[in-house]
């Protein structure tokens, strides 16, 4: 991993480890370590591995999730000459029902939320969305989130035509996650993941979205090792216009691929 990385992880390990000793606002926490091999990546080298750290975790004022992926080319470089490249997305979110402490839920809306995100990666890979998000209580899933993010893109994405100003003001995103559990013998199987939808273009970034699920078997429950502690499965990735590029005859950006996942919680 590169020090960028390696100092993220560091800086993010030592601060769940004092919510979790301290008094605080910290209501629940999950935090995971995946492997992923995959071919046939688009826009960048076709064969990658992929290590990536998740968190989640509730507070009294609304919820976090935090994903970093380290990924790895197989000696092949990407098209700024580098054989891995990392990428990471931080979205915190408000509950205003938690901080008004009032019932905000009405039909299959639980909770309506002020959602916020921070893209970020190498080459100044960067944007910053806000918008409304919506806890929806919809039957069979652990949970289903929806936002509306306005993102504004910064760094390289913002500034295409390398002029030195930004292309553009921005684009509307719809970015609904969810999650399912599926009794499977005597264990389970986790179906959980997200969309986003970038929909509308702006001068820098082409409409596109991406439809990006995990189909996860129970190993640890399996095996009487601990329930929902190590998972074994696949994740999918369709990504039409990749990183808001257009496809082409002469550029294929349009990405249908899956990866094998290895997957332990902790």
């Amino acid at each position: 991993m590169n020090r960028k990385t390696t100092t993220l992880l560091a800086a993010s390990s030592l601060l769940l480890t004092a919510q979790a000793q301290a008094d605080s606002p910290l209501l629940w926490q999950n935090n995971s370590l995946s492997y992923l091999y995959g071919k046939n990546f688009k826009v960048e080298p076709a064969i990658q591995q992929t290590v990536t750290f998740e968190h989640a975790s509730g507070w009294n004022w609304g919820d976090v999730f935090l994903f970093v992926d380290q990924k790895f080319f197989n000696g092949a470089e990407n098209s700024v000459g580098d054989d891995r490249s990392f990428y990471g997305e931080l979205t915190p979110r408000l509950s205003l029902g938690k901080l008004s402490n009032h019932d905000l839920s009405f039909g299959p809306i639980k909770d309506v939320l002020l959602a916020a995100s921070y893209e970020f990666g190498e080459d100044e890979v960067e944007a910053y969305l806000i918008g409304p998000g919506f806890d929806l209580d919809v039957p069979g899933f652990n949970f289903f989130k929806l936002n509306f993010f306005y993102r504004t893109p910064d760094g390289d994405r913002a500034d295409r035509d390398g002029d030195g100003k930004p292309d553009g003001s921005g684009a509307w995103q719809v970015s609904p996650s969810w999650a399912a559990t599926v009794p499977v013998g005597k264990s389970d199987v986790l179906i959980d993941g997200y969309l986003d939808w970038v929909v509308d273009n702006d001068a820098s970034y082409h409409a596109n979205y991406h439809f990006n699920p995990q189909v996860k078997y129970d190993l640890g429950k399996a095996l009487n090792w601990g329930a929902k502690q190590v998972y074994v499965g696949v994740e999918y990735s369709y990504w039409k216009d990749k990183y808001g590029i257009q496809d082409s005859d002469s550029f294929t950006t349009d990405q249908n691929t899956a990866s094998l996942l290895l997957k332990v919680h902790f």
